[in-house]
């Protein structure tokens, strides 16, 4: 393979559009070729370049297409994505990688036996707030960490019809929607838990899937507790963390999904800079000290396509830790329906 690497796109909604279209476009070393749009050619309208196509088939059978992103809802995840490694091609698929766990497995094993690859867009790893908090972490401010708390809050009480999410279908519902991001953050800063206790509620009237969770990980001298809500019209700090030296709060969201939604491209001017209102704070030796925000870089994801596809680099969000993130959603449902806690067995 050489760059550009050519790539389609299946699905133009938010995903799409948003996530994914805008870093293939300004990173010089992806080219899109054709993207999968059943209604419409809004894609087009954007990048005049593109090919719009009604049926996924044809990025399939196109030689020229070396990388194929999924940006379609959770229940076509495993068909689309065994499709495309079957057809030879690499694939980055969106979160949450599968409904199931065994599905994910049989990807992983599938991709290994073709020498292709499956890149899981666990992309809030480049969020500014996340960045921050690893980096104090590492660099040992806090001291040993005891307690962390994360938070994924909206308010959204009216349950959207026309939203698939929204739909009892197999990874429908918040705990697969938020959850994975915030669950993967976990396993990335502290690891595989020994047990997890879950409350996983529909909250919502009229809701048909989950729209709550709490959930509580076990480590042997840490407390992690992750938790997302529709119904949090004044959402409180996004991350609460307690070491023995020191604490940090946070407040605000990343800004990248808003500069994206307002058609800004990335790397444009100030991108992933935070307004100094948002600043965390670092309590550290009976003082009080504002945290200046790392810059929020998506843009690394697809540079890590990149260096994995064409320069043989390793993998960031490898499809194993990806698959790890679904069995801990498997195991929190199974907690929340028996009231107990369970071990985590991978």
């Amino acid at each position: 393979m050489q760059a550009p690497i050519k790539t389609g796109i299946i699905g133009f909604g938010l995903s799409g559009q948003i996530f994914h279209a805008p870093f293939l476009h300004t990173h010089p070393k992806f080219e899109i070729k054709k993207v999968v749009e059943r209604h419409g050619s809004k894609s087009k309208d954007i990048y005049p370049y593109v090919d719009v196509v009604k049926d996924y088939q044809d990025l399939l059978e196109d030689p020229e297409i070396d990388l194929i992103i999924h940006c379609t809802p959770n229940i076509y995840h495993f068909q689309y994505v065994k499709e495309s490694l079957l057809a030879g091609k690499h694939v980055v698929i969106e979160k949450p990688f599968t409904p199931t766990s065994k599905e994910a497995d049989e990807l992983i094993e599938l991709a290994d036996s073709l020498g292709l690859k499956v890149f899981v867009y666990q992309n809030r790893r480049w969020d500014g707030d996340f960045l921050t908090m690893k980096k104090l972490i590492g660099e040992g401010l806090l001291g040993n960490i005891h307690y962390y708390e994360a938070h994924f809050d909206r308010f959204s009480p009216q349950r959207t019809r026309a939203a698939w999410r929204d739909e009892e279908l197999p990874g429908s519902g918040i705990l697969f929607d938020l959850g994975s991001h915030l669950i993967d953050q976990a396993l990335n800063l502290f690891g595989r838990p020994e047990t997890i206790f879950a409350e996983v509620e529909a909250q919502r009237e009229h809701s048909l899937v989950d729209d709550y969770f709490k959930l509580e990980l076990g480590y042997k001298q840490l407390e992690v507790v992750i938790t997302a809500g529709m119904l949090v019209e004044k959402p409180g700090p996004r991350f609460i963390i307690r070491g023995d030296k020191g604490s940090f709060i946070k407040y605000g969201i990343d800004p990248q999904e808003g500069l994206l939604k307002q058609g800004n491209m990335p790397g444009s001017e100030n991108w992933g800079i935070e307004n100094s209102e948002f600043y965390g704070v670092l309590s550290i030796d009976k003082s009080e000290l504002p945290i200046v925000t790392e810059a929020g870089n998506y843009m690394e994801f697809y540079q890590n396509v990149f260096d994995v596809l064409i320069e043989n680099k390793e993998m960031k969000v490898k499809p194993q830790e990806a698959r790890n993130v679904i069995r801990l959603i498997e195991l929190a449902f199974e907690s929340s329906k028996t009231g107990k806690e369970m071990n985590v067995d991978f």
